[in-house]
């Protein structure tokens, strides 16, 4: 299977300014993350989808693929549709978040390797034990449950599963880093949202409402999404500490 790997980019970003941008350890944060993509084995390209000039230059200037796409979409599933219509030879198209400069290589192998014995597999994902009850309670950490075979039930905002008998069940974070058949992914930017969907504003739901399974890979990776200034301290810090 061939497998391309797209990270969308906007410029606009309302709590960290120009985030694509900001320089981690002397290098834009959107470039760490391309690195870090290219570094999958199984990915045949990478490339950053953007709506931004600066983004586009900076990808390029540093050596790297980048496409320009529409300003008017509304999700990165509708930027990351546009963008995998250049690629029709593509088998898989795997979504990494600009946002996540320490991304794992392994990580993105064990999303494609997810679709190698399971021909009815539309699309896959990733989940992290929580382990703190504040951050089971935060709605902003997106929780998943499960069957017994991998495939995700449910996603929410709220803490899932409720422990009536605590302990009994773990919880899982979801982290939105996907993989897609190339073919359902172009479909599934153009069904019209849900209700679930919209009730939870998560856009997975859409997937699952219209009977599509979704697999779910557990991962002990430590994930620091960039959405702050903290944030962005914090991986410079973890960048410079391996220099």
């Amino acid at each position: 299977m061939k497998a391309i790997c797209i990270i969308p980019a906007r410029y606009a970003s309302t709590r960290l300014p120009g985030k694509p941008l900001r320089l981690i350890a002397g290098i834009p944060m959107i470039c760490r993350v391309y690195d870090r993509a290219t570094q999958a084995s199984r990915v045949s390209s990478t490339v950053v989808a953007t709506d931004d000039q600066r983004i586009f230059d900076a990808v390029s200037v540093h050596g790297g693929q980048a496409l320009m796409t529409r300003a008017d979409h509304s999700t990165g599933t509708d930027r990351l549709a546009e963008a995998a219509q250049s690629f029709p030879d593509a088998d898989l198209i795997v979504n990494v978040q600009g946002d996540e400069p320490l991304i794992n290589p392994e990580l993105i192998d064990r999303l494609i390797a997810a679709f190698d014995n399971d021909e009815r597999l539309s699309m896959a994902t990733i989940a992290v034990e929580l382990t703190e009850r504040n951050e089971i309670d935060n709605p902003n950490n997106v929780k998943v449950v499960t069957d017994r075979a991998g495939y995700a039930l449910y996603f929410s905002r709220s803490a899932i599963p409720f422990e009536r008998n605590f302990g009994r069940a773990k919880v899982y974070k979801h982290i939105g880093i996907y993989a897609y058949r190339r073919q359902f992914l172009l479909e599934y930017a153009s069904m019209k949202p849900t209700p679930l969907e919209q009730a939870e504003s998560l856009e997975q739901l859409r997937a699952l409402e219209n009977g599509h399974r979704i697999k779910v890979l557990i991962s002990a990776d430590k994930f620091i999404g960039v959405d702050t200034e903290e944030d962005l301290q914090l991986v410079n810090k973890k960048y410079n500490e391996v220099k």
